[in-house]
């Protein structure tokens, strides 16, 4: 009995350490973020690590790294991008409260509307970037073409995310849960959606320019 219990492939022991390597990845991630320059290599990295640790393939400091390195300038450029435009429509939304009543609802829901892409765009392009090897627009675009393909998951994890920024907002324990590995959670969690929605890409040859990374 005790043979059973201290085995290592035991599932509750496999479930323990899937946890420790989870919350080891937050922390890298956390760390990796610091310097906010790197939050767009440090988010790929931690994506293409969930995706390794998915499929058992390698070790997860290593494989951190390795995307870490190997992704730094494109994830940085997709980093950027996204800070660029979501500044621009943060800004165009307090433009909005300043103007008429009637012209400013117009240019704000103009402004909601653009949200729709941009999000589901953010939700899938640092994930393509961990998995395929493609210049920052072209993984711009496959990303939003990815995020429509497969609306039915994106909505999925939209609702995830969701779920996850209103229970910090709403319970301060939960806070702390995230602070403590809540996004390398959230992150492994999607890349159920991840691992499934490329595995199928990959498999039907929908893109064959967009080589798979190892």
């Amino acid at each position: 009995m005790l043979n059973r219990i201290f085995n290592v492939d035991n599932a509750v022991f496999r479930f323990f350490q899937t946890i420790g390597y989870i919350w080891w990845l937050h922390i890298l991630w956390l760390v990796c973020s610091l310097p906010v320059i790197t939050l767009g290599a440090s988010t790929t990295a931690l994506c293409y690590s969930c995706m390794k640790l998915h499929r058992k393939e390698g070790y997860v400091t290593r494989n951190f790294f390795h995307s870490f390195r190997e992704n730094f300038g494109q994830a940085t450029i997709l980093f950027l991008f996204f800070l660029i435009t979501g500044g621009i429509l943060l800004f165009d939304f307090m433009i909005c409260g300043q103007m008429d009543a009637a012209i400013g609802g117009f240019f704000r829901c103009g402004a909601a509307a653009l949200l729709i892409p941009y999000g589901m765009t953010l939700l899938y392009a640092f994930a393509v970037q961990a998995r395929f090897v493609n210049p920052p627009g072209k993984t711009l675009r496959y990303a939003l073409l990815v995020s429509g393909k497969y609306f039915r998951y994106t909505f999925q994890m939209m609702l995830v995310a969701a779920a996850v920024l209103f229970l910090n907002t709403t319970i301060v324990l939960v806070n702390f849960v995230t602070l403590s590995f809540g996004v390398g959670m959230l992150m492994y969690i999607l890349t159920f959606y991840y691992e499934k929605i490329f595995t199928e890409l990959i498999w039907r040859s929908q893109e064959p320019s967009a080589e798979p990374q190892s």
